[in-house]
Order: C-alpha cells, then sequence, then structure tokens
C-alpha cells in the first residue's frame, strides 16, 4: 500500500484556507449587492408612492398604471425578479465579482481536494472531514453551474454561507488527518455510493436555500397585498414565491433519484461487505428517513396540491433531516458506520 504523502497533505489544507477565505470575499460581495440593491429599489419604493398617490386622485382608467403595480381588484402587487431567472435588468457589479471570486475560490478548493486524494492515494471522501470538504465544493460547482442558464445570484449570500459552515464544520467539528481507509471502505462502492451522495446532498442544499427565500418572499407579498407594507425591499431582484418552488420542486426531483441509487447502492454495498442488504443500522434508517421525506414531499405537491409554504417546509425538513443523518447519526449512534471519523 503506498506510503502517505504528507507534503501534499500540507498543501491540501493551505488551498482549504485560501478557498475559504477566497469564499469569504465572495460572501460579503453578495451581501454587498443585497445591500446596495436595497438603496436603489428605495428610490423605486418613492415613484410607487407617487403612482399610489395618482391612481387615488386621477379617475379610474386616467392613470397608466403598470400591470407589475397592482393586481386586477386594484390591490398593490409585490414587486419581484423576472420569473425565468433571465439575466435582465441593469448591472450588478458587486454580484459580478460575487460570481467572479466564487469561481476563484472553487478552483482552489477543488486544487485542496485533489491534493488530499492524492496524498492517500485514494478518493477523498472517506471519512466526516472529507465528506465535508467534497460536499462543499461540489454544492458551490452545481450553483456555478445553474448560473450558466439561471440568474440565482440572489442565492449567493445563502449558498455561500451554507460552503462556509461545512467548511468550518470541517476543520473545527471534524478534523482528520490525512490515512488510509479501513477494510470495509476500500472497495470501489465507495466512489460510486459516496459521490452520488454527495451530488445529491448538494442540490438539496441548493434547495433549502431557494425554499428559504420562497417564504420570506411568500411573507412579502402577502404583506404588501394585504396593505401592510415589507420590510425587506431587497427581496425585489429575488423571483416570485411561485418562481422559486416550481424551479425547488424540479431540482429536488432531480436530487431524488439520484438519492434512490444511493439507497441501492448502499444496500448492495452492504451485501458485499457484511452479506446482507439491509440491516435497520441507524445510518441505513436515517437514509431511508430522508428517502421518505423527500418522496413524501414530491407526491404531496404533484397530487395533493401541496404547494406554496406547506411545500417549502416539507423541502426544509428534508434537509435537515439530511444534516441530522451526517452529524448527529455519525457522531452519536454506533453501529456499522461509525467508521467515518470525527
Amino acid at each position: 500500500m503506498p506510503s502517505i504523502d504528507y507534503t501534499l497533505a500540507s498543501y491540501s489544507e493551505l488551498f482549504m484556507l485560501l478557498a475559504a477565505f477566497a469564499y469569504t470575499i465572495a460572501f460579503l460581495a453578495f451581501a454587498w449587492d443585497l445591500a446596495k440593491s436595497s438603496k436603489t429599489i428605495q428610490a423605486v419604493e418613492n415613484r410607487l408612492e407617487q403612482k399610489t398617490a395618482v391612481r387615488e386622485t386621477v379617475p379610474a382608467g386616467a392613470a397608466n398604471g403598470s400591470a407589475r403595480d397592482w393586481d386586477a381588484d386594484g390591490s398593490r402587487e409585490a414587486q419581484t425578479a423576472d420569473g425565468a431567472m433571465g439575466y435582465t435588468g441593469p448591472r450588478r457589479n458587486a454580484a459580478r465579482v460575487g460570481v467572479a471570486l466564487t469561481v476563484l475560490a472553487a478552483a482552489i478548493h477543488a486544487a485542496g481536494v485533489i491534493t488530499r486524494g492524492m496524498a492517500a492515494h485514494r478518493v477523498p471522501w472517506g471519512n466526516m472531514y472529507e465528506f465535508c470538504t467534497t460536499g462543499a465544493l461540489v454544492v458551490a460547482v452545481v450553483f456555478l453551474l445553474v448560473l450558466t442558464r439561471r440568474d440565482l445570484r440572489f442565492l449567493g449570500t445563502v449558498v455561500l454561507g451554507l460552503v462556509l459552515v461545512m467548511m468550518m464544520a470541517a476543520t473545527i467539528g471534524f478534523p482528520t488527518p490525512v490515512a488510509h481507509l479501513v477494510p470495509a471502505l476500500q472497495s470501489y462502492w465507495l466512489i460510486i455510493h459516496v459521490s452520488v451522495a454527495v451530488i445529491a446532498s448538494a442540490l438539496f442544499t441548493l434547495t433549502f436555500a431557494m425554499s428559504v427565500l420562497q417564504l420570506l418572499q411568500a411573507d412579502r407579498e402577502s404583506r404588501i397585498r394585504s396593505g401592510r407594507g415589507e420590510r425587506l425591499p431587497f427581496m425585489r431582484i429575488v423571483p416570485s414565491a411561485q418562481s422559486l418552488e416550481n424551479l425547488s420542486y424540479r431540482i429536488n426531483a432531480v436530487a431524488f433519484v439520484l438519492w434512490t441509487f444511493t439507497l441501492m447502492a448502499g444496500s448492495i454495498w452492504a451485501e458485499q461487505a457484511w452479506g446482507r442488504y439491509w440491516g435497520w443500522d441507524t445510518k441505513e434508517v436515517w437514509t431511508f428517513v430522508i428517502w421518505v421525506v423527500y418522496a413524501g414531499y414530491l407526491h404531496a405537491r404533484a397530487t395533493r396540491g401541496w404547494t406554496g409554504t406547506r411545500s417549502a417546509w416539507l423541502s426544509i425538513v428534508g434537509f435537515l433531516c439530511v444534516v441530522f443523518n451526517f452529524t448527529i447519526v455519525n457522531m452519536f449512534f454506533s453501529g456499522l458506520h461509525s467508521y467515518a471519523g470525527v
């Protein structure tokens, strides 16, 4: 068995540190974009108030109100970004800087993950530290890939915030030196099973961020329609709650298929390693619980009409189950999967 390359391992740690610094600057850039948008939107708010005054003083039909400003019944409509999530409107330089820094951070992060694998002469996801760092990289890469098709820059602060939390959890909560794998993990199923699980978890992370914003946007739309005003003006650069829900549903459907494969691949690997497909191990049970929650989410929304906030909460509960499975189950429950490394 090849010896551990501790020089490459030290380079990996350095790359991880530099990536975390770059992610932090990118996070601040996205936060600045939201703050700047709030100031810009304040001017729009003043113009809307003037339109409201005109509508109240000018006879019906005489004022040229925008369809985006008013509903058919004359009540105020919440302004949001384009539901298609295309790159329209004025240039947002702070957001562009945030995307560029995220690309740089992801490249450095990838170097850290690759050198970690090269140092151990294996795939770099054999313990909780490596799952966290690799998972954080996949979350960032998935976010960047989706950005090529949809303008999701409004998710930057939430997504990068989660990436930073994962990297801090790896460094502070699960520091694990580079080492060879235990015999149970020395299988090609580690590459198949865990890599698909990481991708599915990354997609669940993205939809979690979208579901949180969906709840905020739904509350804002409700407040405006009832005439109570809005608290978060920067949410105007975020699409409507319905648009967020639709895209989140489609992404969750893809992630659910991947998680189903993860469950099946894990069962096949268990049969090869331990001689049985299913043994009600704690990790196996919670993997199945996650599958059930997301299956219920997809079924309830597609056939039972569970849309809106109920759909968002189901998506959030599913992601919390993913987090519980990775953290609490690995750390505090004994079982055949306790080799994850803490």
